[in-house]
């Protein structure tokens, strides 16, 4: 049966052409797709992402078990609000799924995962809690809207009193604060997003998530959907799970190696096979721009110096105006690349990724 978030009814008034999104009933665009990730990168722009995974670990034990759950080091959090990008992976090394790690107090940790991932998420979570001291807690309750762009921070603050506003100004990226009280109830704030700019994922209880979405759209922040919200990652050089990455691909396989932390005396799952692919993992996730005309799809052959291999994300990019990708090859120098498009061989450039940094496109793209 396909979910609905909470604001399922807003996006229906708003007229948003509705897909089936991992069992989720969601916004594919309320318009124009380009529109929307044009006022993105130039202002505001909003997703509903109240199909997110919020779940809370709680107990005495929750930085121990944390340090075997996921890749990454949570060592590294030191200061309650900070966060941690990272991954949970199988005992043989595969990406399980990709998460955000929130510190908030010694006994308290919140991670976001993925909708599409969540039953197989809180199976595998629960599983290796067992022998810790934590307790597990899914929060369905909770909404999540994802606030982005340039002018992002000005608008949400502007929904809220002088003392939150002044919070909010000084969180830094890739960190969280409360709000208590606010017009819109309790609110988790987190600076940090899913499409290359600045802004924030806002936790919201659900009896107040219509009320702030309405706000925000009052206040000019334009509504954008999946469509956009992918055109607009890809660009930023943001890997999606279940496309480019997977249980069968190790961090060092998807560019993620940067998100493991080789730790002396961490014993995490699957660091094994991770030890070996920190120096020679025998495939590569790389950067694709086409400047012939036409789309680079997902599933296309990819042939390189090393062999073949293929497009795991493509689209066109409506802020550099080409074909862009990544592609998965096996290791080694690519040399001249090819990519069969209807059965002609088509060139394409490998470039390092993100494709568009702060609204810009990067230099040498």
């Amino acid at each position: 049966m396909t979910q609905k978030t909470i604001l399922n009814a807003s996006h229906r008034a708003l007229g948003a052409r509705m897909v089936d999104f991992g069992g989720w009933d969601m916004p594919l665009n309320y318009g124009s797709q380009i529109e929307e990730h044009h006022h993105v990168r130039r202002d505001a722009g909003m997703f509903d992402v109240s199909h997110m995974t919020v779940v809370d670990l709680r107990g005495a034990q929750t930085r121990a078990f944390l340090r075997q759950l996921v890749a990454n080091s949570v060592d590294k959090l030191k200061s309650p609000g900070k966060a941690l990008y990272t991954c949970m992976l199988t005992p043989e090394g595969g990406i399980i799924d990709d998460l955000i790690v929130y510190f908030m107090a010694d006994d308290w940790f919140r991670l976001v995962v993925n909708a599409a991932t969540r039953d197989k998420d809180l199976a595998w979570i629960q599983a290796q809690a067992a022998g810790f001291e934590v307790e597990v807690s899914e929060r369905p309750e909770l909404a999540m809207i994802a606030v982005q762009g340039p002018q992002a921070r000005a608008k949400v603050a502007g929904l809220l009193g002088q003392v939150d506003a002044l919070v909010l100004d000084k969180l830094g990226r890739f960190a969280a604060a409360e709000l208590e009280a606010t017009p819109f109830g309790d609110l988790f704030v987190a600076r940090t997003g899913y499409t290359g700019e600045d802004g924030f994922e806002i936790v919201v209880h659900e009896r107040h998530a219509v009320a702030l979405w309405e706000a925000l759209h009052a206040a000019g922040v334009v509504p954008a959907g999946l469509g956009a919200r992918d055109t607009l990652r890809l660009e930023a050089g943001l890997a999606l799970y279940g496309q480019d990455m997977d249980e069968t691909v190790s961090p060092y396989e998807a560019a993620l190696g940067w998100t493991v932390a080789l730790d002396e005396g961490r014993a995490f799952n699957g660091r094994a096979l991770l030890e070996q692919h920190s120096t020679a993992a025998p495939r590569q996730m790389i950067g694709l721009v086409m400047d012939d005309k036409g789309v680079l799809r997902h599933g296309q052959t990819v042939t390189t110096a090393q062999g073949q291999g293929e497009i795991l994300s493509g689209t066109f990019s409506p802020t550099i105006g080409k074909a862009i990708a990544f592609a998965r090859v096996p290791a080694g120098e690519p040399g001249e690349v090819t990519v069969d498009i209807r059965g002609r061989q088509v060139p394409v450039r490998v470039v390092a990724f993100p494709f568009v940094r702060n609204g810009r496109v990067v230099d040498g793209i």
